[in-house]
């Protein structure tokens, strides 16, 4: 109990300067624990979703799950209308009735706007049922009961402002249908974000199906008494082949789980992503927490001493400081923990804007999330206090006699040291190693290995590194600050133990951000080149999320003005035998044969022009080494959905070339010769070509023709340069956001690391202060100090960073990516905000040093 209380003193006696370290460990842990909530909500909310529309059995055809040629063609696999009266008369059905649902539309108002999401929830369209009944209610008007009628979810009316009677557009590959709002349905539980528009069923089955005899699936409703399994059951005795044939019959729960399993993967990614970043928080967090004790057991040195002299063990000092530690974890972890609640309902908030909504009725705080948050933060704490009590276990009696801690120990600081330099050099060669790989699946194990080790390197050797690059520093940035700036750089050389811990802490976070930007401006920098290279299409025509180009849309591009040629481009699944028997599902790319002009590819033999001559086709190099193939080879080639037949490998392009690596082609005339007429996908692409000396007037023809269909975009070669690096800008923008949480809890470390200095020299300050330095300049000081650290941690942070990224391009260029790009304006940009950031630090520590009494800090021990 002594050894409690006296911790307990202890911790309350320097609470303020625990304040920094507590929410450091608050931070990490309210990351952890909001990202659990945040998506243990996501699960109940869909969870919720799933169950609510799911009937008692549903069949659905098992094309569906088997093949995706169904949903490239804009239209669902459908079953046909017959088989609802057949599961009718099947025993133990109470009801069945036949379903549309289809999510390859786009709904727009009368003023062409879209209705739906761009990104994220999809635009579902369907036919009303009674099984929409279990999850939805109609609040206003009537369900739809003719063409001319569509019925559409309230939060779609909200967020655009509809009402009934107003004009929507349902665009779809069969064509437009355009209809008045009669009814509004809401939602029973919380809606994602999907936009849902219902149309009576004979007008979905004709506009979104293409046919009046078919439905994309039947919802069978159990008699009393009879289970959902028992049902499924007598079903598959009941269809003809239903057990292993064309039909895919599923209880309400395994529905349910098929849905859960098609956004787990979204949500694993997610949810494992900012569990990454909680960790590289918690590993800045660890730095902030060893400065923190190693200082207060440095202050504290007469006092521990003198309690070694009246009878107190080396065990109990240092449970006394794991006991201040975990009394640190415990608060820090709780205070996190409802801080992760509340950031788990920002996030909410955040996903809000970008049409993805989740309410807070949803809200899921599972009794592991506490108990993790807890686990995580204490141990955490605990083990990183563990080398600063193990060394205040070790101060003798003797030194309650001396003025200072006790002295470092020489022998160790040179072990360190070795042991940094081995890690190093040992990361240094798995990075070389990278670079000189063949294959990128074996160079990123050795680019794992030499980020860990680098890392570890940089790490432990950091007080070594400190002493060289703060006098470099010093030279070049402090010597003009005079008296001043030299003493700066002296207070930042005192500890080089305490400088490098703070300053890897911010070397972390910066190394990383580093790393990313080298390896995103090279992305961007090799597909520029690529593009440049290979592209000799003027315009660029992509389809948006919510399916291919639609008949109607093409129709208008191939119109437009001042247009040489327009290309469609369709990806086409089949089967295909080498002449070496073996067999592999493919995707084809069956384009026009002006696509030869618009994609300039390499060929090792034959002409790709030759690719779309009649029953002829193309492979890649890959292939064609791994199978034999040769130019003249015959291929079989087995359409899904359609025919077999034998093409001549005309052509064989190169993969060295990132632009379509790996595509097969073929031209489309050859791919409707062996498929049904529905199912012939639309163009998923499209690309353009301008008559000389017209490409402006073209421009603004393409972009009129496809004024009606606002899903789909027009570009030139410079406005799809500009959006690959707004893309990959706003990927890297978001991974910044999650490290500026290890970059803020390093800032604390640099304020908490200042704060207890200026504690441990209170008597220096007061004497520096009572031979004339003045308030002004003691603040500066500081600020020097805390910027040359903050500078130390972004050059070491930088150069690794740059290092890991250089090594990752390597990698990159394995496929097709082979420009390395610095990116100097971020780099330098991050540099300079660092001595910011130091600045920042530095604020509060210097202003309470300026505060100091003078004759108080001499007269302090």
């Amino acid at each position: 109990m002594t050894v409690v209380k006296t911790s307990m003193r202890n911790f309350l006696a320097h609470k303020g300067r625990m304040a920094l370290s507590a929410v450091a460990v608050l931070l990490s842990v309210a990351f952890v624990c909001g990202t659990l909530v945040f998506t243990d909500t996501m699960n109940t909310t869909f969870d919720k979703l799933f169950a609510a529309t799911s009937a008692d059995v549903t069949v659905s055809p098992k094309a569906a799950e088997d093949d995706d040629q169904g949903p490239r063609t804009g239209r669902p696999e459908a079953l046909p209308a017959s088989l609802v009266q057949q599961v009718t008369k099947a025993d133990g059905v109470k009801s069945a009735e036949g379903a549309v649902v289809s999510m390859s539309v786009t709904v727009v108002n009368a003023d062409n706007k879209r209705m739906g999401s761009e990104s994220g929830a999809p635009t579902i369209a369907g036919n009303w049922t009674r099984n929409d009944l279990k999850s939805m209610d109609i609040t206003s008007g009537h369900a739809p009961r003719g063409p001319t009628e569509v019925m559409v979810d309230a939060d779609t009316v909200e967020k655009n402002g509809l009402k009934l009677g107003d004009e929507l557009r349902t665009i779809a590959v069969t064509g437009d249908i355009t209809a008045r709002i009669s009814g509004i349905a809401s939602f029973k539980m919380t809606n994602p974000g999907a936009t849902v528009v219902y149309f009576d069923t004979a007008t979905a089955q004709s506009k979104l199906l293409g046919r009046s005899d078919a439905f994309t699936h039947v919802s069978v409703t159990a008699e009393e008494g009879v289970s959902d399994t028992a049902l499924k059951q007598r079903l598959a005795g009941t269809l003809d082949g239903a057990a292993g044939g064309p039909y895919k019959l599923q209880t309400a729960k395994e529905a349910a789980d098929s849905g859960r399993e098609d956004v787990a993967s979204f949500l694993a990614v997610m949810k494992y992503a900012m569990l990454g970043f909680a960790g590289i928080a918690f590993l800045v967090g660890i730095f902030l927490i060893v400065n923190t004790f190693s200082m207060l057991v440095t202050q504290r040195t007469r006092e521990i001493g003198l309690m070694r002299a009246i009878g107190s063990s080396r065990a109990q000092v240092n449970r006394g400081v794991l006991v201040e530690a975990l009394l640190l974890g415990v608060v820090g972890s709780i205070l996190g923990v409802g801080a992760g609640v509340g950031l788990a309902v920002g996030l909410m908030q955040l996903m809000g804007t970008m049409d993805m909504e989740l309410s807070t009725e949803d809200l899921t705080v599972a009794w592991t999330t506490p108990v993790i948050g807890l686990a995580l933060g204490i141990v955490v704490t605990v083990v990183a206090a563990y080398v600063p009590a193990r060394r205040a276990g070790k101060v003798s009696p003797m030194a309650a006699l001396r003025d200072a801690g006790t002295p470092a120990d020489g022998r160790a600081g040179w072990i360190r040291a070795g042991i940094g330099l081995v890690l190093t050099a040992a990361g240094g060669a798995l990075l070389y190693l990278t670079t000189q790989a063949d294959e990128a699946s074996g160079g990123s194990l050795f680019l794992a290995g030499g980020v860990l080790l680098t890392l570890l390197g940089f790490i432990v050797i950091g007080p070594l590194l400190a002493g060289g690059v703060v006098r470099v520093l010093g030279a070049v940035l402090l010597r003009m600050f005079g008296p001043v700036g030299r003493m700066a750089e002296r207070n930042a050389l005192r500890n080089p133990r305490r400088t490098g811990a703070t300053g890897a802490a911010l070397m972390i976070g910066l190394a990383l951000v580093a790393c990313l930007s080298v390896v995103g401006s090279s992305m961007v920098a090799s597909a520029t080149q690529e593009l440049d290279k290979s592209v000799g299409a003027d315009f660029i025509i992509e389809s948006g999320p919510s399916g291919p180009i639609v008949p109607a849309a093409e129709k208008a591009l191939r119109a437009a003005p001042h247009i040489e040629h327009v290309t469609g481009y369709k990806m086409i699944k089949a089967e295909l035998t080498s002449p070496d028997g073996k067999k592999e599902t493919e995707e084809l790319a069956a384009a026009d044969p002006t696509y030869a002009q618009d994609l300039r590819r390499e060929t090792v033999a034959g002409e790709l022009a030759a690719a779309y001559g009649k029953n002829a086709m193309s492979v890649g190099s890959d292939y064609a080494e791994r199978h034999g193939i040769k130019a003249g080879d015959t291929m079989t080639v087995a359409f899904t959905g359609g025919e077999t037949a034998k093409l001549k490998v005309a052509a064989i392009t190169s993969d060295e070339s990132n632009v379509d690596k790996g595509a097969m082609y073929t031209n489309i005339t050859t791919a409707r010769q062996y498929l049904p007429a529905d199912r012939v996908p639309p163009n998923m692409i499209m690309f353009a070509k301008a008559e000389e000396g017209k490409e402006k007037a073209a421009y603004a023809g393409l972009k009129k023709a496809l004024a009606k269909y606002p899903q789909f975009t027009v570009q030139d070669q410079t406005d799809f340069k500009q959006g690959l690096k707004d893309e990959i800008g706003q990927l890297l923008n978001i991974v910044y956001g999650l490290l500026a949480l290890a970059i803020v809890v390093a800032v604390l470390g640099v304020v908490n690391t200042l704060a207890l200095s200026v504690v441990e020299r209170t008597r220096e300050i007061g004497l520096m202060r009572a031979i004339g330095l003045s308030r002004r300049q003691l603040r500066r000081m500081i600020r020097l100090e805390s910027v040359v650290i903050a500078l130390f941690g972004a050059l070491l942070g930088l150069g690794l960073g740059m290092g890991w990224g250089t090594a990752a391009q390597k990698l990159l260029a394995l496929e097709g990516l082979g420009v390395l790009e610095i990116p100097w304006p971020t780099i330098i940009t991050v540099f300079v905000g660092s001595a910011f950031v130091g600045l920042f630090a530095a604020l509060i520590p210097a202003f309470r040093a300026g505060r100091m009494n003078v004759l108080n800090a001499i007269a302090t021990e």
